[in-house]
């Protein structure tokens, strides 16, 4: 496994545009990320991770227009979407009439537009990535399997599991250890927290406060 710097970045993009596996930093931990549309990688991910497949990937986007073109955005979606996109907010959102779900991603789908690093590679390969965090996933875990928060951790995976990551992007230590916030986005109907994370409740109530609105408390 390569170790990477945030400056190899396009290298990074280039192992996954050709089916590998890439272990990336993010304010809350390491992700394993792999190309969205390739079955063969987004299986080596639930692999990785021994993970069922009935527990869909994460899906990774670039911007808030790359979610137009591919789901059914209701007015909420759009106002977390302008108002806390890119960042560390996922939502749970039904695809467009027409639009092919990605398999490994399952309809409907969770979404993110992550900043940062991650964010940079995602805008490198100028397509969607699929991913997870890296661990071994929550069913299969023993106490000595937590999610790793270090470049170091993530060999230590590589190693134990032979998962087969290409490359890892040392970013350093991901401080915040904790889960995305995810927000369901149902079309038609209003958004509903489903878990809060490192977004806070009041951050997605006000993204959802229209400008000029009355705001409560």
């Amino acid at each position: 496994m390569d170790v990477l710097t945030p400056a190899q970045l396009p290298d990074a993009a280039r192992l996954l545009a050709a089916g590998k596996m890439v272990a990336v930093p993010t304010p809350r931990w390491y992700m394993l990320c792999a190309r969205a549309a390739d079955p063969a990688a987004t299986s080596a991910v639930f692999q990785a991770k021994q993970r069922s497949g009935s527990k869909p990937l994460l899906l990774l986007l670039d911007s808030p227009a790359a979610a137009e073109t591919l789901f059914d955005l209701s007015d909420d979606a759009r106002l977390l979407t302008g108002g806390l996109w890119p960042g560390d907010l996922a939502l749970r959102l039904p695809w467009k009439p027409g639009v092919q779900p990605v398999a490994a991603v399952g309809s409907p789908a969770l979404v993110g537009c992550p900043d940062g690093i991650l964010g940079q590679l995602v805008a490198q390969g100028d397509e969607p990535l699929a991913a997870a965090v890296c661990s071994v996933s929550t069913l299969a875990a023993g106490d000595a399997d937590h999610p790793a928060l270090t470049a170091d951790q993530v060999i230590v995976f590589e190693r134990t599991t032979g998962a087969g990551i290409a490359a890892v992007i040392d970013g350093g230590i991901c401080p915040h250890g904790q889960h995305m916030t995810i927000v369901d986005c149902p079309a038609g109907s209003a958004a509903r927290l489903y878990r809060e994370g490192t977004v806070h409740a009041r951050a997605v109530e006000a993204a959802l406060t229209p400008a000029g609105a009355p705001h409560v408390g």
